[in-house]
């Protein structure tokens, strides 16, 4: 399938998982599986996600010079992924993420940036070269794991290119008009668009009336005009906030999770490589459901990632 190149900004991270019958409460002490190490980080999975499906994806980030930088480099090598504008920093961590998931296959997870936290606006500003293979059949991805200046100068490099920007609002925060305004697609998840909102108690298959009206609220007159919303095993719905209009359930597969940890950055990944490929936004979010489905059934996040050939002989 013939696409455009999908470019991401954002985090790399070692992921530090331990397996445990249920997650702690706090002040509790929980006994856990053997530590394993694993390649993450949000952008980093993304971009994993894209290349192991055969896209033509780029990331510009930063790693540690140790260890864990050289693992995420290598993992991202031989998913298919450019990673010739990540930079090696002397002296500082890679960054990490303590996840602990449970025998229903939830997580909880804490992220210490380290590299991802130098990441800055000018670095990206230098990026020329990045973002010149950016068009208009590209997309830019980004997350909210490295500083928002800097997510603010990659969207507004590729915009300035006709690239699209797809915004995921994760982890959560507060972002100001002038990121919003040079975003395409926004996309969140059902504990994210909560926070959004400030609506709490939604029904994610029931009417949305009141949460349309909440997000063109929150967003305001010039933000992105649609949103797509992950609703974990029921799925995802899109929102048309010009129209007001509400897409039906788009279902995901039944399974049995494993490890949910990476699911969600799956689904965005296969959503830009469709939306780049071509597809309508109902068509691709159909594709990324299945994908984060297929994310779920595995342990960790990028090596449970499908190849194209993979997912297109899975029966759930």
């Amino acid at each position: 399938m013939a696409s455009g190149r999908v470019l991401v900004v954002g985090s790399l991270n070692a992921d530090l998982v331990v397996r445990t019958p249920r997650i702690p409460s706090p002040g509790e002490t929980v006994t856990g599986s053997d530590l394993v190490i694993v390649p993450g980080g949000k952008s980093s999975n993304q971009a994993a996600a894209i290349g192991k499906l055969g896209g033509d994806v780029a990331l510009l980030g930063c790693v540690g010079d140790d260890g864990n930088g050289t693992m995420l480099l290598d993992s991202l090598r031989e998913s298919g992924v450019d990673v010739s504008h990540v930079q090696v920093l002397q002296g500082v961590a890679t960054g990490s993420a303590m996840i602990a998931v449970d025998d229903s296959g939830e997580n909880c997870i804490i992220v210490s940036p380290g590299a991802n936290g130098r990441l800055s606006a000018v670095d990206v500003e230098a990026a020329d070269e990045f973002f010149d293979t950016a068009g208009d059949s590209s997309m830019l991805t980004l997350c909210l794991e490295v500083s928002i200046d800097a997510v603010k100068a990659a969207a507004r490099e590729a915009h300035e290119r006709g690239a699209r920007v797809v915004l995921n609002l994760s982890p959560y925060a507060k972002v100001g008009a002038d990121v919003l305004d040079l975003a395409d697609l926004l996309v969140v998840n059902a504990h994210e668009l909560a926070d959004l909102t400030e609506q709490p108690d939604f029904e994610p298959l029931g009417d949305w009336t009141a949460v349309v009206e909440a997000t063109r609220a929150a967003l305001g007159e010039s933000g992105p005009r649609t949103v797509v919303v992950t609703l974990g095993a029921d799925g995802a719905r899109t929102i048309d906030l010009d129209s007001g209009e509400v897409s039906d359930q788009i279902p995901s597969p039944k399974i049995t999770p494993v490890d949910t940890t990476g699911a969600g950055d799956a689904f965005l990944a296969s959503l830009a490589y469709r939306l780049a490929s071509g597809d309508d936004l109902s068509t691709a979010c159909a594709f990324a459901v299945r994908v984060g489905a297929y994310a779920a059934t595995g342990e960790g996040a990028q090596k449970s990632y499908p190849t194209a050939d993979q997912l297109e002989n899975w029966a759930p």
